[in-house]
Parts: structure tokens; C-alpha cells; sequence
């Protein structure tokens, strides 16, 4: 048994003159009796990470990861297991291998929270790599200073650096602890608005729009009530934010009355559910479907593959066509003329059948065959016809149907008239 002051040494962080003990406690036989207990804590919280996963089945998520250790859970775990083990041990063997390992997983566990969120919520940002490895270089570079004894120090030197603020007096350290402790704060509020988000777009798609409405505001509410904690963990008197909340209003009273316009309107869209995920719709002469809905913008993915990123306000303030709003069938015309002297009452009924007879054309609503003008050169007729997959294309739909009437008039002998011009000449 180990008296009192053993127990405290295990606790906190080296210092300078523990540094040549902490060597010698790791020669001891204890050492090793440390080392099996930690691969215990280890392969304890592997294999109840690989249990749980296999069971949930979700091989490439932010809690488990594609290899177990590489998830969240794992380092949580483990350092969970060594924090009991540690508390078990104190005073039975001297902590030399659990004074190394626990700022070690602390600094595992942060740097797969951060990553992993920050992953997940912004999957196509470029700026995530740079914000990985800059939380990876500042925690492993805690984890050193804190075993060599050097962060308690450090820490002291910065509470000593202060200054006021108003009435508030602060400190670097104040400030240092405030920082990250809001930046773990806004992190836990995001990966939970994640998690409630990916779950709520799960389901039906005819309530995918209220669905993200509620997504978003959840998102807001969260992201809102982390900032609240955040800046009171910072050292920040909230009472201050009634100024700041004055300056914000006058703010987008002026300045971000467009953005503060896009805000609202992209709730107002959700609300009213008549833009949804999946419709096909024009607006600003750009033609595409819906495929995700923003607070502050709508994407619009058009048949040739092409993104447009439309601001909310425009879709309300203007005419928008939505061919998916009550019927998903699109009317398509061509034009074609043919020689003067045709036989157009046994002409037009067969371009009717030819018509019909192409595969994406409709039956109900039936196509249909017109004498639109009396052109110069021959009769123009107009042939309408319908098709219910416009999201397919409809430049196919149009040529197939071009080539089904080309044919016919091969057969037929119709003549397809080339522009007529007579040219008289002056008497001499």
C-alpha cells in the first residue's frame, strides 16, 4: 500500500523534477502489471465497439468508422476503461504508464470528435483538412506539455497576463480555457444536429420538406444554445448581447436585408411545401430539379448535369414553373412541312399512330397532329404529343419521335418541300 501523497502524484501533471522518477517507475516490474491492464481497457473497448457495430450495421459512420479504432467511440471508450482502471489502482502499484496514457487518449479522443464532426457536417468544404491537422498539432502538443510538467507552468504564466474589459477583468488563460471550451461546446452541438438531422431526412419523401424544415431548426436552436454556453464559457457576460442583438438588427436593416430576405424565405418555401426536393421547375430561364433545399439557397441540378445555386428570395419573387406541382407530364412539339397537294386526312391520322407508337409517348393525354400555316414553301404541321419522365430528357423524346415520322414519310413518299424561289427576269 502506498500512502497518501501517491495517490495525489497520480493525478495531476508531472513536473520538472518528477520527470528522471517518472523514468525510474517505469523500469519497476509495477510497470508491466500497468501495461496489461491498459491492453485490457483496449481490447475491452475494441471489442465493445466491434460488437455494438456489427450489431447496428454501420460499417463507415462517425461513431465506429470503417475499422473500429479509427471512430469516435473507441478512444472514448478507451480512455473511459483507463479512467476506471486508474482510480482502481491508486494506491495498490505507482502510476507511471497511466500518467503517460490518459493524456495520450484525451488527445486521441479529441482530435476523432473534431474530425469526425467537422467531416461529417462540412463534407465538401477545403478548408476541413487544414482545421484537421491544426486541431491534431495543438492537442497532441497539450498531451506533451502536459506530461513534461511544462503546461502547468505555462498556464501560470498566462493567468498572470490580464486586462480589463468594461468591468470585467480577464486573463490569457481565461481566455485560452474560454476558446476551447467553446469550440468543444459548438462541436457537441453540431454533431448532435447532425444526428437528429440524418435522422429526421429519413423517410417518405412527401414529407421531406417539412422534414427539413425541422432539420434546420433544430440546427439553429442547437447551434444557438452552444453559442449561449460558449461565449459564457469564455468569460463573456451575456447580458452584453443586448447591444450586440441592437447592432445585428440595424445591421440587417441595411447591410443583410438580402441575406436576412434569403433566411426567411427559404422557411417559407418548407413551410408551404410548393417547391419540394424532386420537382422539376424553371426559373431565370434555368430549367432543372430540385435537389436540396437551404435556409439561404435552393440547388438546381438541370438534365445536361449542370448546378445552379438560386438565391430563396428569387423563388419567391418571381414567376417559377413547377411541371412536378400537380402532374409530372410535359407536353413536347415538333414541327415538320410538307409538300402543297399532300394528302393530309390520310396523312395525319398515321403521324398520330407513328406518334403514339414510340415508346415514351403517352397515350393519355394522345398525341396529336395539326395544320398550323400555309408557308411559302409547304403546309407546317405541329405534332404535340406527351411524355410523364421529363427528369430522362427531352431532347431524346423529341429526336425519337423526329425519326418515327421521318420514316413514315419514306414510306409513304411524302415529300418534305425545299424553299421555293421564282425569279422573273426584265423584259429586254
Amino acid at each position: 500500500m502506498l500512502d497518501g501523497s501517491a495517490s495525489s502524484h497520480a493525478t495531476r501533471p508531472l513536473s520538472s523534477q518528477e520527470l528522471s522518477l517518472l523514468l525510474d517507475q517505469l523500469q519497476q516490474p509495477s510497470a508491466l502489471t500497468e501495461v496489461l491492464i491498459l491492453a485490457a481497457c483496449l481490447g475491452g473497448a475494441w471489442a465493445l465497439v466491434r460488437l455494438w457495430r456489427g450489431r447496428q450495421a454501420a460499417p463507415d459512420s462517425v461513431w465506429f468508422g470503417q475499422r473500429v479504432v479509427d471512430g469516435i467511440l473507441f478512444p472514448v471508450l478507451a480512455l473511459a476503461f483507463a479512467l476506471m482502471a486508474r482510480r482502481l489502482l491508486v494506491g495498490e502499484v505507482p502510476l507511471a504508464v497511466f500518467r503517460l496514457v490518459l493524456p495520450v487518449l484525451s488527445s486521441l479522443a479529441v482530435i476523432r470528435l473534431t474530425v469526425k464532426v467537422l467531416g461529417a457536417a462540412f463534407p465538401t468544404s477545403s478548408s476541413v483538412r487544414m482545421v484537421e491537422r491544426t486541431i491534431s498539432w495543438l492537442a497532441w502538443m497539450a498531451a506533451v506539455l502536459w506530461v513534461t510538467g511544462i503546461m502547468p507552468l505555462l498556464l501560470d504564466e498566462m493567468a498572470e497576463v490580464t486586462w480589463k474589459v468594461g468591468a470585467t477583468k480577464m486573463s490569457l488563460r481565461n481566455v485560452v480555457e474560454g476558446t476551447l471550451s467553446a469550440v468543444l461546446v459548438l462541436i457537441l452541438s453540431l454533431s448532435v444536429s447532425s444526428a437528429i438531422e440524418a435522422r429526421l431526412l429519413r423517410g417518405a419523401p412527401d414529407t421531406l420538406s417539412l422534414r427539413k424544415i425541422a432539420a434546420n431548426a433544430i440546427r439553429a436552436i442547437l447551434l444557438s444554445v452552444g453559442l449561449m454556453f460558449a461565449l459564457s464559457a469564455a468569460g463573456i457576460d451575456l447580458t452584453a448581447l443586448s447591444v450586440l442583438g441592437g447592432a445585428i438588427g440595424v445591421g440587417l436593416g441595411f447591410g443583410l436585408q438580402k441575406l436576412a430576405a434569403n433566411y426567411v424565405s427559404g422557411f417559407v418555401i418548407l413551410a408551404e411545401r410548393s417547391l419540394r426536393i424532386g420537382d422539376l421547375v424553371k426559373v431565370d430561364n434555368f430549367e432543372g430539379r430540385i435537389t436540396d433545399i437551404n435556409t439561404r439557397y435552393t440547388v438546381l441540378r438541370s438534365m445536361s448535369g449542370r448546378e445552379s445555386i438560386v438565391p430563396n428570395e428569387l423563388l419567391i419573387t418571381q414567376r417559377v414553373e413547377n411541371a412536378s406541382l400537380a402532374d409530372s407530364k410535359v407536353m413536347l412539339t415538333t414541327q415538320v412541312q410538307v409538300a402543297y397537294g399532300t394528302d393530309l386526312d390520310a396523312l395525319m391520322p398515321a403521324m398520330r399512330d407513328c406518334v403514339l407508337a414510340v415508346p415514351r409517348v403517352l397515350d393519355d393525354p394522345p398525341p396529336s397532329v395539326h395544320l398550323t400555316e400555309f408557308a411559302p414553301d409547304g403546309l407546317s404541321l405541329l405534332i404535340a404529343f406527351w411524355i410523364a419522365d421529363p427528369e430522362a430528357g427531352q431532347t431524346g423524346a423529341r429526336s425519337a419521335v423526329n425519326l418515327a415520322i421521318l420514316r413514315l414519310f419514306i414510306e409513304r413518299g411524302v415529300e418534305i418541300p425545299f424553299p421555293q424561289r421564282v425569279v422573273r427576269s426584265a423584259a429586254p
